[in-house]
């Protein structure tokens, strides 16, 4: 596919080159030729011609994904598993016996 693609803009190219070089011809309608006829094309048809690709490395990323969630939930359950302790979180006790905090209370 990569070789139609490079004779393509080789044969665009000369267009181009044409254009510039002739006596009616500027430079600003070769660069014109150069991307309407070479580059937007070309562009185009190489993004839908990797669609496929793409498609297949987005499933077998997800498929790594959904297999290492599995291998976690099934091998090591305890990890999971949330804080049934009766305490605080970490720093709460620091943050409430802190006197340079004023406390929060509702207006009489």
């Amino acid at each position: 596919m990569y070789l139609i693609v490079i004779a393509w803009i080789y044969v665009v190219l000369m267009m181009s080159v044409a254009e510039a070089n002739h006596s009616n011809g500027t430079l600003l309608g070769a660069l014109v030729t150069f991307v309407l006829y070479g580059l937007a094309p070309v562009l185009l048809v190489v993004y839908l011609m990797g669609a496929p690709a793409r498609g297949r490395t987005i499933k077998r990323r997800e498929a790594e994904t959904r297999a290492a969630h599995a291998a976690i939930s099934q091998g090591s359950a305890a990890s999971v598993e949330p804080d049934a302790g009766s305490h605080a979180p970490g720093g709460v006790e620091a943050v409430a016996t802190d006197g340079s905090i004023a406390p929060v209370r509702k207006e009489p």
